[in-house]
């Protein structure tokens, strides 16, 4: 009988990528492969569908189980309540998703997108282990794993403690002001709770696979392995797997991007390269700042542009006046999208400013690329704490913290990374985690032992 681990993914792109380069791993070391989706009618998010279709086309030995749209089910819309709505989706869909691995044959392990956490209630009383992918890094699992204790304790808000710090146990202390948004609600609010209660439950697992490796980590993987982080629990084994990195289904684009082509005539380590995720755009105001200050730093640049209520902006309307003409030849602003794994391994690129999506994170440290931070939502403050202070590939532009990002200091921050001394150690750093990241899955290497004691444990 084959060996069948099923992916239960999330509803988001930087979750469901990184579960479907599980899925390829699984495939290389001889299992099969099911992946359970909630009907796509509950995400109205053209990128997400696009994506999941790409998978189903590139991967045709991953079988994709569609579970029926239970009525009543609300649709999920990137607002203040969008967590609270994820999870309501999740609880909805548990007894589809029993059925579904009831009538599925050798089922030896169930993995679930962290925070689809939930479903391990269904998964395990059917007898079958039940593992969560964490999509973020070590660092953000092990404050995660401790919020809810620390907020149970506390006798106010985080939202009230503002910027003083949060003291976890195998972190550097981190301003309350930085946390997930939805641990900022009153603590008595559905939101908070029902994310406390989802962050709760990711101890439960069998085990919890990281997007990380251990070297980039160090100090929360330790943490996680204490005792002293989780007084009262027992945190399971957790097995640092990445750097899974780049998209899905790419090989099978029917041409280049024009931008790689665009890239192909600048020096090396010239281009500084602006993208902000999948979900990331700024005010008209904002863009114009962003355009002043790249002029005025006279470096070459290669930006993503999104802008507010548009899928397709009208760039001389957001722009400066002349601003395209000005910078012709050593900038290229593009719509959207862009391959940004590959424009981050180009020779010619040699800076990244980033929202600090840990997707995007990855796909930097990978090609050995310094950053700049420069965070929007979800955890990415927290990320911006650990790649400045633990990690020492990146510098903050801090403006993010007042609302808006001013030309010079966009100015500034692209001269200091582009031109001193404090710009060359961070290229080198990152060069260094770059290295160790290639090492990671080679034979020897500590992400492809840590798969290793996965499936060990899958198979006990």
């Amino acid at each position: 009988m084959e060996k069948t681990v099923v992916l239960y993914p999330g509803f988001a792109v930087s979750h469901f990528v990184p579960m479907m380069h599980l899925a390829r791993a699984l495939l290389d070391h001889g299992h099969a492969v099911s992946v359970a989706l909630v009907d796509s009618a509950v995400n109205p998010d053209a990128a997400f569908r696009a994506v999941v279709a790409r998978a189903a086309a590139c991967m045709p030995s991953v079988r994709f189980h569609t579970l029926p749209l239970v009525e009543g089910t609300p649709t999920l819309t990137p607002d203040a309540q969008f967590v609270l709505r994820y999870l309501d989706v999740v609880g909805r869909h548990n007894e589809h998703l029993r059925g579904f691995l009831r009538s599925s044959r050798g089922v030896r392990a169930v993995v679930v997108d962290s925070l689809s956490v939930e479903a391990l209630g269904v998964i395990k009383p059917l007898g079958i282990p039940g593992y969560v992918l964490f999509t973020s890094n070590a660092a953000v699992l092990a404050a995660f794993v401790q919020l809810p204790a620390v907020l149970a304790e506390a006798q106010t808000s985080f939202r009230k403690l503002g910027d003083a710090p949060v003291e976890l146990f195998g972190l550097p202390p981190m301003p309350a002001s930085h946390l997930f948004g939805e641990m900022l609600e009153d603590p008595e609010s559905d939101v908070c709770k029902a994310t406390m209660a989802a962050l709760s439950g990711i101890p439960e697992a069998d085990g919890v696979l990281v997007n990380t490796f251990d070297s980039l980590d160090v100090r929360a993987v330790a943490a996680l392995g204490d005792p002293r982080c989780l007084p009262g629990r027992v945190m399971p084994p957790v097995y640092c797997v990445g750097p899974f990195v780049g998209g899905v289904g790419d090989e099978v684009a029917s041409q280049r991007h024009g931008c790689l082509a665009w890239l192909d005539g600048q020096p090396d380590r010239t281009v500084v390269f602006l993208c902000f995720g999948s979900a990331g755009h700024h005010s008209e105001e904002q863009i114009k700042e962003i355009s002043v200050g790249m002029e005025n730093s006279g470096h070459r640049f290669l930006w993503v542009v999104k802008a507010p209520f548009s899928d397709d902006p009208d760039l001389d309307a957001i722009l400066p006046d002349g601003f395209l003409d000005r910078t012709s030849g050593r900038g290229l602003v593009v719509r959207q999208w862009a391959p940004q794994a590959d424009v981050l391994r180009h020779r010619a690129t040699g800076a990244f400013v980033t929202h600090c999506g840990w997707n995007s994170v990855l796909e930097g440290v990978t090609a050995g690329v310094p950053m700049l931070c420069w965070p929007l939502y979800a955890e990415q403050k927290m990320n911006k704490l650990f790649m400045v202070e633990e990690m020492g590939v990146a510098a903050e532009i801090v403006g993010w913290q007042r609302g808006l990002v001013e030309a010079a200091e966009v100015e500034g921050k692209v001269r200091m990374v582009m031109e001193t001394e404090e710009g060359r150690e961070l290229r080198a750093r990152a060069s260094a985690h770059k290295e160790a990241a290639a090492a990671a899955w080679d034979d020897g290497g500590s992400s492809r032992a840590a798969f290793a004691r996965f499936l060990s444990d899958v198979e006990t």
